[in-house]
């Protein structure tokens, strides 16, 4: 997969040298760039920001240096990269959608600052190439950077070879829609908790009914609009009984309505 990241601080994206980020990139997985908007500035000031049409508060990016960075980075021949503009306008991050980005040759990152970027940019740049404004949640931050550091990891560690258990992805919270049952590791008692017995025995069956279970009644407690948004029929007998007392609404058919 091939990476542009876009930003007027570079220096933000020193992180992804590191872990298993670093190690995708040194073994050629990942090819990430960072580019400094500024250089598509010609002004002594490096300008990338003036006031907003029709008033009020902050500043705006420039189309200008936008357009001439896209122009630089998306080929002229072969196919154009997507984009991603991080924003709270933007249609919510999932770990679907990293799927779906993990399936893209070329992703190219538009980091902006202030209030936005000049929306010609982005209509100009949906004549060439796919566009996705993406929010990580409802909240506002300074700038797209720290989005994208978090869509990087969400995206770099679904490509293949980059874990080096690829069956950690089957088994980790928003996989199947639930999150994650809790796990532990040695000793097998600390500080007078204890690992639950079940764990310990061996027995993968109950093991598994365990997990699933316990991964259904988090999913009830934090994340109650999970379980809502799946199909009745995902759910049989034993998990509609690990659900009995958690509060959360079942119908006569099978899950909430």
């Amino acid at each position: 997969m091939r990476v542009d990241i876009v930003s007027i601080f570079p220096e933000y994206f020193a992180p992804l040298e590191l872990s298993l980020i670093g190690r995708a990139r040194a073994r050629g997985t990942l090819q990430l760039d960072v580019h400094d908007l500024r250089t598509w500035t010609h002004d002594v000031h490096r300008t990338v920001d003036d006031t907003p049409y029709g008033g009020g508060p902050g500043m705006v990016m420039r189309p200008e240096p936008w357009g001439q960075a896209l122009d630089a980075l998306v080929p002229a021949d072969g196919p154009a990269p997507r984009l991603l503009v991080p924003t709270p306008t933007g249609a919510p991050f999932t770990q679907a959608l990293a799927h779906e980005l993990a399936a893209e040759p070329h992703l190219l990152f538009a980091c902006g600052r202030y209030e936005g970027i000049d929306q010609r940019v982005l209509d100009h740049a949906a004549e060439r190439m796919p566009v996705t404004e993406v929010s990580l949640g409802d909240y506002v931050l300074f700038g797209g950077e720290v989005a994208v550091l978090v869509i990087m990891e969400a995206v770099t560690r679904l490509l293949p070879g980059v874990l080096g258990n690829a069956g950690s992805l089957d088994e980790e919270s928003h996989a199947h829609g639930l999150l994650e049952a809790p796990v532990y590791t040695k000793p097998p008692l600390w500080r007078g908790h204890e690992v639950p017995a079940v764990l310990r025995s061996g027995d993968h069956g109950r093991i598994a009914r365990w997990r699933r279970d316990e991964s259904l009644r988090r999913t009830a407690g934090r994340r109650p609009d999970m379980l809502a948004a799946m199909p009745a029929e995902t759910f049989d007998k034993h998990d509609l009984a690990a659900l009995q007392g958690t509060g959360f609404p079942q119908s006569s058919q099978g899950m909430a309505e």
